[in-house]
């Protein structure tokens, strides 16, 4: 991949336009209540999967693939409901992903076998991932150019907010409750959001046509491949060192459970301060931000893999790692939609898939080093996979360093 050919490819793309001169800031808060309810009902088997693989008969491993299910079908998804709805208003799609939220939700708490409940987390999972795909594209026509990287973070602070009280909250209440009435709780959220989408989100007539077609012209814009290869490097790194990190602060700084919760916290905590720093970042140079956030990340794994055995230092570790991270989400999407704003749904559709690949190449990889190496294992791909992804976007010119 040359500067040349990137240059030659690129210079055909349409500037980064929108529809309006002033942000429709209440518009945008209904995405990032869309994407807090989504990221929620996402996140929400993770705290209850013990009463939940009592309830329908089944060992918790098998209750954990209603977490696969979601990721999988979020694969194609974000793809094919651009594609599918893409002569829609697009305020009437988000409508429609989130009303599908909703009956996954029901669906959940009131599933009485696990192909039920699997059959809900699918649902979950076209929801999910059509959101996502669309969430960026749209923001691009609720606000001015220079107001996107604020908007996008503002979007995502709504996952900073699921990351950060969904597991707690879910666990607390289904205790308290039952997991079935959590889920119905987070129904009643699902329509609250329905609700004030239906109030704030403008008539948003389809501006391209997304098609197959349109995925592999994308797909043969060098930047574009650059972005989904650094997602490929740096978020599958992320996720591999995360989904075994409460296995690394058991076996190594050998952290009670209420210290990791604590920790673990730390680590949400971190990740909503570093959304909205990491917001301001990609404001002034979108690679800027996501090469420190990847190099941070990779500094921090290899201070895990030092003097991770001190329970002090890991745990500040790990809530310096949330903050990172949170640069990365943001840079990711603004970086995309700046390379292919032509046909931003398309590109945001690839860039759902991009992330779900990575998340669940992660768990894989990580899981395989663990078996193999013990803790250390994820924590050394972690520092391996984040540090390529800051070489290769540090190494990159096409043309997106400044906003």
């Amino acid at each position: 991949m040359t500067d040349s050919a990137t240059a030659a490819l690129d210079a055909d793309i349409p500037p980064l336009t929108t529809e309006r001169a002033t942000p429709a800031w209440a518009a945008v808060f209904s995405l990032m209540l869309g994407a807090f309810s989504q990221v929620t009902a996402e996140f929400l088997p993770a705290s209850l999967l013990t009463p939940i693989a009592i309830d329908l008969g089944v060992s918790v491993g098998t209750a954990g693939q209603v977490v696969t299910a979601t990721s999988l079908i979020g694969i194609v998804a974000g793809v094919a409901v651009t594609i599918v709805t893409r002569a829609l208003d697009r305020r009437l799609v988000l409508w429609l992903l989130t009303t599908l939220l909703i009956v996954s939700n029901l669906l959940s708490a009131t599933a009485n076998s696990l192909p039920v409940l699997l059959f809900a987390r699918v649902l979950l999972g076209i929801s999910l991932s059509g959101f996502w795909a669309m969430a960026t594209a749209t923001a691009m026509r609720l606000v001015p150019a220079e107001a996107l990287p604020r908007a996008i973070s503002l979007i995502f602070s709504g996952v900073s907010i699921a990351t950060v009280s969904a597991a707690p909250i879910g666990a607390y209440l289904g205790d308290l409750w039952g997991w079935r009435n959590v889920f119905m709780l987070a129904a009643v959220v699902s329509v609250v959001v329905l609700v004030f989408q239906m109030l704030t989100l403008p008539r948003l007539p389809p501006l391209t046509s997304p098609d197959v077609r349109m995925l592999r012209v994308l797909l043969r814009r060098p930047s574009v491949r650059l972005v989904m290869i650094a997602v490929a490097l740096s978020i599958s790194g992320h996720f591999a060192g995360f989904t075994y990190v409460r296995h690394f602060l058991e076996q190594v700084p050998h952290l009670p459970v209420t210290a990791i919760s604590l920790v673990l916290l730390a680590f949400g905590v971190g990740g909503f301060i570093g959304n909205f720093v990491g917001g301001a970042l990609v404001a002034r140079s979108v690679k800027g931000a996501i090469i420190a956030g990847s190099a941070a990340i990779a500094a921090l794994a290899l201070v895990l893999f030092v003097a991770g055995s001190s329970g002090v230092v890991a745990g500040i570790a790990v809530g310096l790692w949330g903050f990172a991270f949170g640069a990365l989400p943001v840079g990711f999407q603004t970086w995309m939609v700046r390379v292919a704003s032509d046909e931003a749904e398309s590109a945001g559709g690839l860039l759902v898939s991009a992330f779900q690949i990575a998340i669940t190449l992660g768990a894989v990889i990580g899981g395989i080093l663990v078996d193999g190496f013990g803790p250390f294992g994820a924590i050394g791909y972690l520092a391996a996979a984040t540090l390529a992804g800051a070489l290769l976007v540090s190494l990159s010119r096409n043309g997106v360093a400044k906003a």
